[in-house]
């Protein structure tokens, strides 16, 4: 863990050395895929549960 702990350090050492616009792009080309991606992963949680709890909106009729 010592290990995990020492490499985040440097590596957290290294962006705030950067200059401010490579810190904003490294970080936006990080953080938008990380992000899109967590919300997809929720999107189809969410679905799943809607879908076992027989809330699916899709198989809702319109009177």
């Amino acid at each position: 863990m010592d290990r995990i702990a020492s490499w985040w350090d440097s590596f957290e050492l290294w962006i705030t050395g950067l200059p401010f616009v490579p810190q904003v792009a490294l970080v936006l080309l990080v953080m938008v895929p990380v992000c899109r991606i967590l919300a997809w992963l929720l999107d189809r949680g969410l679905v799943t549960v809607f879908v076992l709890l027989k809330r699916d909106v899709s198989k809702v009729e319109e009177p």
